[in-house]
């Protein structure tokens, strides 16, 4: 199997494949036969720089078509591509480079300066240069003839509870993003398709392009700054379809941008972290358009999501059924709730192994992730099984907690976590963001207070609110809970 032979090759040379909008707002339609050409010319440049067959390659490119360029020169010749965040700095990079061992780098120059010594690189300026037609080109690497377990991508873990680590996908990766492809990104031949994730994480590296284009879509990428209301009038001037975001995306497009039906705008994914029912709510009454929950871990790939064609209010805020042909299970539930785990051989995204070479061997993989699924299937989101807060007996769920919070228009983000107290053993604490225009007060954090204890069980509510102006996140927008139970703000 190759990528490259498999799909990319496979689209009439003239078929869009990617709309690029730079960051100065340039828009720049690319074709398949470009890519496979321009690719093929990098696959020879790599070449010449001594990578073969299962070496790693870093990325440190922005969204832009040279990211998708690296990618598909990497898969062309069985290299190993390891797409990094652009964000990253010399440490994270340092962690990288000591447990992949890139054999090159290629990167924008104002990003190679974190770059630890020692790393060949080609900067992104060299390449164009390289692709000049006056000048000579290398001659393309071979398309390799790979095995299904063969290494294909490298992503790092999120680090929300301890280092990175570095997770290795087969190719058969590649190919199994069909699943979700279909039943959950959604995206139809001739479509138009965006993933906003950035560079570096496995959202972007399965939705980005190749779902896209696994569907017949054509993708975008954006390399500019997230506005508000440029990325919703960018979704009208592109003819967007489906668009892939971020809980923390859409909540700001609600509360910084004047939402409004797009014409185009045929369907709303997200997945990263769980999004409130009354943010989906929100959409459905001014885009008139639900926002269809996915979920999946680094190691997994996507397991479950609300599929296309299903809108059901009773569902909001579902993490949906598992994905066709998907088994998992709710390991030792207590009132209905328990760990998510997933049978591995089910799965066709599920990981290889860890860069340090340990591969998970068993039958069920343990997520960590506690839910509780409905009679019909549905699974709901309760929390991280260390985020589970114990008060007086109760088993509290943040998420529960938080999309209380949030459902009170004064707030925009709300993250809970447990308080130690010497009576109940621990209590709600909660980090509320007000949104513009609302100033926090003791009178403000007891009508939080009181407005929980209506939206839900009162012996879930926050016994202690403190307001920040914003909450601690990763760089893949989820909330470092831990930084939180350590004091923050």
């Amino acid at each position: 199997m190759n990528f490259i032979e498999d799909v990319v090759e496979a689209f009439p040379a003239a078929r869009p494949a990617l709309i690029e909008v730079t960051a100065e707002g340039e828009r720049r339609l690319h074709h398949f036969g470009e890519l496979f050409a321009r690719s093929a010319g990098l696959s020879g440049v790599l070449a010449a720089r001594g990578v073969r067959r299962g070496d790693v390659v870093m990325t440190l490119v922005g969204s832009r078509v040279e990211w998708v360029l690296a990618l598909l020169a990497c898969w062309r010749m069985g290299a190993v591509a390891l797409p990094c965040n652009p964000q990253l700095r010399r440490k994270d990079l340092e962690l990288r480079v000591a447990a992949a061992g890139p054999r090159l780098a290629i990167g924008e120059a104002r990003y190679l300066g974190e770059l630890p010594d020692g790393v060949p690189y080609i900067d992104m300026a060299e390449i164009e240069r390289i692709f000049d037609e006056d000048r000579p080109q290398e001659t393309p690497a071979a398309v390799e003839d790979l095995e299904p377990g063969d290494p294909a991508v490298i992503v790092f873990t999120s680090g929300t509870t301890g280092e990175p680590r570095g997770v290795v996908y087969p190719q058969s990766y590649l190919a199994g993003q069909r699943l979700q492809a279909e039943h959950w990104f959604g995206s139809r031949p001739g479509e138009v398709a965006w993933c906003t994730a950035a560079p570096g994480w496995s959202k972007s590296t399965r939705n980005a392009f190749v779902a896209p284009w696994l569907s017949g879509a054509v993708a975008v990428l954006h390399d500019g700054r997230f506005d508000p209301a440029e990325r919703l009038a960018l979704c009208g001037e592109l003819g967007v379809n489906v668009l892939c975001q971020a809980p923390t995306e859409y909540r700001m497009l609600a509360s910084r941008a004047e939402l409004r039906p797009i014409p185009t705008l045929r369907r709303l994914v997200s997945a990263g972290e769980p999004i409130e029912p009354e943010m989906i709510r929100l959409f459905r009454e001014q885009l008139g358009l639900p926002i269809a929950d996915g979920y999946g871990q680094t190691e997994t790939g996507p397991v479950s999501g609300m599929r296309p064609g299903e809108d059901d209010p009773d569902r909001d805020g579902s993490m949906g059924r598992p994905l066709p042909g998907i088994e998992v299970r709710v390991a030792d539930p207590e009132d209905g709730v328990g760990e998510l785990q997933l049978r591995t051989t089910t799965s066709p995204t599920f990981f290889a192994r860890y860069l340090d070479g340990e591969a998970f061997e068993g039958e069920w993989w343990a997520t960590g992730d506690r839910v509780r699924e409905d009679a019909d299937g549905y699974l709901w989101f309760e929390g991280r099984g260390d985020d589970l807060i114990l008060s007086s007996g109760y088993r509290i769920g943040p998420f529960e907690v938080e999309s209380a919070l949030v459902s009170h228009p004064a707030v925009a983000e709300a993250a809970a976590v447990a308080a130690p107290d010497p009576e109940r053993g621990s209590i709600v604490r909660a980090v509320v963001v007000l949104r513009a225009g609302n100033e926090p007060s003791p009178e403000r954090a007891r009508e939080l207070q009181e407005h929980v204890k209506a939206q839900t069980a009162p012996y879930k509510y926050p016994r202690i609110v403190e307001f920040a102006s914003d909450l601690p996140k990763t760089n893949s927008g989820k909330i470092r809970r831990a930084e939180l139970r350590r004091g923050y703000p």
